[in-house]
């Protein structure tokens, strides 16, 4: 499946390479051995001190972020092994790109970045498809597995009960964005980049503060891990002092004129056509055909910005504005993008590197070996690991400016509140409109 959507993706990311190239400005390429990387970025008509991502506090040296000397791992030593799970080659993919960004962070890792103490890292995988039970047999392998101390989650909705059901406390957990509020209630979890309930409530900000909106029309298919997200928005919305309908649809169904229809899209000061990417196409061309075209009130997740997506629509990603709770790809104003831009160049599929859930899986990888690292070889266990995770501030590689994991008492796993919103021109032109908003107070 993650095959053939890279295959779709790589005519539409053609489009994106091609508006990278014309968009460049000089610029000048750190050492690959020091892990210092400098590339160029795409032109917007962003203002340049509306500065994306993490601003000054930006990660642009990878090894200095993960506390690593220069030099690829030696492979003849034991590999350090890190377990990795999600939710992929089944009909419910939210985020099967998370793969390949970990691939990618290991990858690198280990070409330039020394591994763990030179020791080379590795990823023990284990796939949920479409079963509730397949989470309980990757919990059953990650806790066996004594080489395993710590497990790297990416977008997992079916069977993540079942997988935290059967691994219990023995081992931590570091996920990137969670795409339920199941995991944010362990408190042997890590959530970098925090959760659907929690990253995606800034959305209620956004409709009071920028868009002074008074109703909302929220779509979205009814899939799980969707339906969450569909939640977190509905609430927030109402907590701003905002009304929203909420509209849920058969995930088969292509023709969405009526579910938008019945959410009151026509009339509505705020529209959120909230999918995974599989049905992006089918809301921006509904959307299209009812003549709601403003980019500034269509907002949405950033799980639209997909290249099967944008060949869905001839070649470009809807016109809307995106939350996101990570660095953005190809921003501009964003000191950290350059850097993965260019291992992206270097180590990984062009096709790949706009997913979010690549970004997001990369640096949450990263971050895992800076914890492995600041333990050293031979120091490492998962009580060890989970010290260190829950004890770091941030900022986290290509996301938010600090980290407060805890901050919630009701999800002590969640470590981020902020989302930042940018509004999509075309042929790669985002435009920051507000930094890090967090959820109304």
């Amino acid at each position: 499946m993650r095959t053939q959507a890279r295959m779709i993706a790589t005519s539409a990311v053609a489009v994106v390479t091609a508006a990278l190239a014309a968009g460049c400005s000089s610029g000048t390429s750190g050492s690959t051995a020091s892990g210092t990387h400098t590339a160029t970025a795409p032109t917007s008509s962003a203002p340049t001190t509306n500065s994306g991502g993490a601003g000054s506090a930006s990660v642009t040296n990878y090894a200095t972020y993960i506390g690593a000397k220069s030099g690829p791992a030696d492979s003849a030593q034991a590999p350090v092994y890190i377990g990795w799970i999600n939710q992929q080659g089944g009909q419910q993919q939210i985020g099967p790109l998370a793969t390949a960004g970990a691939q990618l962070a290991v990858k690198y890792i280990n070409a330039t970045l020394h591994g763990v103490d030179g020791h080379p890292v590795a990823l023990k995988t284990c796939f949920i498809t479409s079963a509730e039970e397949e989470g309980t047999t990757c919990g059953q392998q990650m806790a066996a597995d004594k080489s395993v101390s710590v497990i790297d989650e990416g977008a997992v909705a079916i069977g993540i009960q079942s997988f935290y059901s059967t691994i219990g406390t023995t081992k931590p957990v570091i996920v990137g964005v969670a795409a339920t509020p199941t995991d944010a209630t362990r408190p042997s979890s890590v959530i970098l980049f925090g959760d659907v309930t929690h990253v995606l409530g800034p959305f209620g900000s956004y409709a009071k503060d920028i868009l002074h909106a008074k109703t909302a029309a929220l779509i979205y298919p009814d899939i799980e891990g969707i339906t969450q997200g569909a939640a977190a928005i509905a609430a927030s919305l109402r907590q701003a002092g905002v009304t929203v309908r909420q509209v849920g649809y058969d995930e088969n169904q292509t023709d969405l004129i009526g579910p938008l229809t019945s959410a009151g899209a026509q009339t509505a000061d705020m529209v959120i056509p909230y999918s995974d990417s599989s049905g992006c196409v089918n809301l921006a061309k509904g959307l299209k055909e009812l003549g709601i075209t403003d980019a500034k009130k269509i907002v949405s997740a950033p799980l639209c910005l997909n290249g099967q997506v944008a060949a869905g629509l001839g070649g470009d990603f809807p016109l809307w504005t995106y939350a996101i709770a990570s660095s953005l790809f190809g921003d501009p104003t964003d000191p950290g993008m350059p850097a993965y831009m260019n291992v992206t160049k270097q180590y990984g599929n062009p096709a790949d590197a706009p997913d979010p859930w690549n970004i997001v899986a990369f640096a949450q990888i990263l971050t895992t070996v800076r914890f492995l690292n600041q333990l050293g070889y031979g120091h490492i266990t998962p009580q060890a690991v989970l010290g260190q995770a829950k004890g770091f501030t941030g900022p986290v590689a290509l996301g938010a400016p600090a980290l407060q994991c805890g901050k919630y008492p009701s999800a002590p796993a969640v470590c981020n509140d902020r989302t930042q919103f940018f509004v999509y021109k075309g042929n790669h032109d985002f435009v920051k409109v507000a930094g890090w908003l967090q959820p109304p107070g």
